[in-house]
């Protein structure tokens, strides 16, 4: 059962009348409608907010949230009280900060999780955004650049506790506690990231949690913040002063292996532009990898992996691959996912139950991201943000 109320969702054809806000090519002319609950969204970050209480829930913005649109996803959370969003890099901020305003015109804080390039500080500056610190160097450029132009913006100090990805070493933050707290280097935030927090079990886990305790200890008055989507399941400890949801917030499971607690948040409809017969013993698509064992019917949609359906979730003869719902019925793939076409057996159907022009849905209803995802030998994530610009895009905010 979700942890966030649910409703049902609406069919694609009728989103205009909804009033819902579109983008990209006209639905008819588009080869797929990508359809996007904005208020699903919502209802998953407040739905996290509530499991970490008192600790504020920040927002994952990074990858054009996550495939499903920074401008909209950061409008919709800032109205619902979100203080705080992460992006990877600045040209991501510049999108959220154009849009992210908070109740009462308050300004959100927006950090940007891939550091400090060199020469950019004045850019920080200029859209009043904080860099998250992740090495010596960067900090010295930073405080150089703050301490010349009176800046006062903020910025995070990134402590790595076991990723080996970013990050200041543990060591190198007990050794500058005392200069930061004495010397006022306009830190705001201490974060460190959780490198396998999807696993509960993994002994990791409570090492991570365990050192970044200690550094926190050294930095007393700092917001400190670890926990990512997985990393909120695994409790008050992993909490701190802040979680920061990422994929959780746009319905991908953040616990693998049991039901997933979130509300969905995207439904995909691909076009589709020819019903054909195939005879028994005929090859479908690109190398000649599926045969038909019996005689078949396909619908061809044109939705390929140029539009973010991944080519590993294709059908040979040796693997299933993913499905489709057409008709009202589930139905696999046939053959390769080609760059804008991919073919669905539809054999099973009744005669005249899928027709040129009819919608088939390859995320929605029972078939979920994480179900794309587990047939192309990936993660809900790689799902999401390879979300394609050549859909019609339907932005449902309630």
């Amino acid at each position: 059962m979700s942890i966030a109320e649910t409703d049902p969702p609406l069919a694609p054809e009728r989103e205009a009348a909804e009033n819902a806000v579109t983008l990209g090519p006209p639905a008819p002319e588009a080869g797929g409608i990508l359809t996007v609950d904005l208020a699903a969204i919502e209802a998953n970050w407040r739905a996290l907010g509530r499991r970490a209480m008192p600790s504020e829930c920040a927002a994952v913005i990074k990858a054009d949230a996550y495939g499903c649109g920074i401008e909209q996803v950061a409008m919709q959370l800032g109205k619902a009280g979100c203080k705080t969003f992460f992006v990877a890099d600045l040209n991501e901020a510049r999108h959220a900060r154009a849009v992210a305003i908070g109740p009462a015109i308050q300004e959100p804080a927006i950090y940007v999780l891939n550091g400090l390039l060199p020469g950019t500080s004045a850019t920080y500056a200029d859209l009043r955004v904080r860099p998250v610190i992740g090495s010596m160097v960067e900090l010295a450029e930073w405080d150089a650049f703050c301490l010349a132009n009176d800046w006062h913006g903020g910025a995070a100090l990134h402590v790595d506790t076991g990723m080996n990805r970013l990050g200041i070493t543990a060591n190198e933050a007990a050794a500058l506690a005392p200069r930061i707290r004495a010397e006022n280097h306009g830190i705001t935030l201490l974060m460190s990231h959780l490198a396998c927090s999807e696993v509960p079990e993994h002994p990791l886990n409570e090492q991570q949690i365990k050192l970044f305790r200690e550094v926190r200890l050294l930095y007393r008055g700092i917001s400190s913040s670890l926990a990512n989507s997985s990393g909120i399941f695994l409790g008050n400890a992993a909490h701190c002063d802040m979680i920061r949801p990422g994929v959780a917030l746009y319905g991908v499971n953040p616990t693998p292996g049991r039901s997933n607690p979130m509300r969905p948040t995207i439904e995909l409809h691909a076009r589709i532009v020819q019903v054909r017969p195939v005879l028994k013993g005929e090859t479908v698509g690109y190398n000649a990898g599926w045969t038909a064992k019996r005689a078949t019917k396909l619908a061809v949609v044109a939705v390929g992996y140029a539009d973010g359906y991944l080519r590993a979730a294709s059908a040979s003869d040796l693997a299933r691959g993913a499905d489709a719902i057409v008709a009202g019925k589930r139905c696999p793939l046939a053959g390769r996912v080609s760059m804008d076409l991919l073919a669905i057996d539809i054999t099973d159907l009744p005669d005249g139950s899928a027709r040129r022009g009819d919608l088939a849905t390859l995320i929605g209803d029972e078939i979920t991201v994480d179900d794309v995802a587990k047939a192309a030998g990936t993660i809900g994530y790689e799902v999401l943000t390879g979300l394609g610009r050549r859909y019609h895009r339907v932005y449902r905010a309630g």
